[in-house]
């Protein structure tokens, strides 16, 4: 099966069922032009269609192989990351201040919706790098920013999740294991949350 990225639908979708296009021309984007969210959506389509949809065949054919202690992805697909990292769409939405283009989650959106329609197993994991990017941006120190963000932004390092047991496997609702609310001082008391405790 081949895959056509439908730009003009998801441009069209996104200006006027998501309400971007009465943002953008409000200003809420700041100076960002429509010819440049076409721009990119067009960009986003091409590599869909491209270099991520032909993926699928290589991965089911060839699969991804574990030897001698190494992985070893189905052709292409090593490559495709790295044009991926080069292309900077791992920066679509991340903050300029670490390498990011600082554009809207919106136009992130549509892009993200090109890319996991053409080979969802690749769009996964730049997906969770993103959310890593997202997440440290908000919420992490600056210690934390300055030695993670530049290279998840740039794509040299990808975000994942690790969130499994042994008896669970991909079960999440096999999980044993359950996080309370927890301050400094009284594990059990009920206020504002600081932290997570997990058991």
């Amino acid at each position: 099966m081949t895959y056509r990225a439908p730009v003009a639908d998801i441009s069209f979708a996104l200006k006027n069922t998501a309400g971007f296009g009465p943002a953008l021309a409000e200003g809420l984007y700041g100076d960002l032009a429509d010819d440049v969210v076409e721009a990119v959506l067009a960009e986003a389509g091409k590599f869909a269609t491209d270099i991520l949809g032909p993926l699928n065949a290589t991965g089911d054919r060839d699969g991804t192989r574990f030897k001698d202690g190494a992985v070893t992805t189905a052709p292409g697909w090593k490559e495709a990351y790295r044009a991926w990292a080069q292309a900077g769409w791992n920066a679509v939405a991340a903050p300029a201040q670490w390498g990011g283009q600082d554009l809207p989650h919106a136009l992130n959106a549509a892009c993200i919706e090109m890319w996991n329609s053409a080979a969802m197993a690749f769009g996964l994991g730049p997906l969770l790098t993103m959310a890593a990017v997202d997440a440290l941006a908000a919420h992490g120190s600056d210690e934390l920013k300055r030695a993670y963000l530049p290279k998840l932004v740039s794509g040299e390092w990808m975000g994942t999740m690790q969130l499994t047991e042994p008896q669970a496997g991909s079960d999440v609702g096999a999980l044993r294991t359950k996080f309370i609310w927890c301050w400094p001082g009284s594990p059990t008391r009920r206020r504002e949350p600081r932290a997570f405790r997990s058991f």
